[in-house]
């Protein structure tokens, strides 16, 4: 499958499960060992190197803290600077790496709310349910509610 990209070539072994007639919905795991077994997919010569970098992401990603009023935040937050991702200390950046990480935390957020419109909208479309999904883009009541809840939670 040379010149094809990655995601597309990941993208036909997991078409060729379903074909094939195995249990379908399926885990990406159940996908996986299959693909492997039938020698569809080995693992890229940078595979180890990048499964420890976004095993080292993940973890850094989710490390919180409580700050000064009780707040858990996360301790380390990434930004992108010309196309790499640089990671800090929340307790320890400075204002314009802060700045940069929040718009685009919040620019990936609105991607999902696009994304996940875009499917709900073609799901009611297409699928024309007796009781189309609801879909209500408007975080603020949650947001209120959820500091509501942890203002409600005694302090550790």
């Amino acid at each position: 499958m040379r010149g094809i990209p990655y995601t597309k070539q990941l993208q036909r072994i997991a078409n060729k499960y379903r074909e094939a007639g195995n249990e379908w919905p399926a885990t990406a795991k159940m996908i996986a060992r299959w693909a492997i077994d039938q020698r569809l997919w080995q693992p890229q010569p940078d595979a180890l190197l990048t499964k420890c970098a976004d095993e080292l992401a993940r973890a850094m990603s989710e490390e919180y803290y409580k700050d000064p009023q009780g707040r858990e935040v996360r301790t380390k937050l990434s930004a992108c600077i010309e196309q790499t991702h640089f990671w800090d200390d929340i307790r320890t950046a400075d204002r314009q790496f802060m700045a940069l990480s929040v718009q685009q935390s919040r620019k990936q957020i609105v991607g999902d709310c696009w994304q996940l419109k875009k499917e709900v909208d073609s799901y009611n479309e297409n699928r024309r349910p007796n009781k189309p999904i609801q879909l209500i883009l408007d975080f603020r009541a949650d947001i209120a509610e959820l500091e509501a809840m942890s203002e409600q939670r005694p302090a550790a």
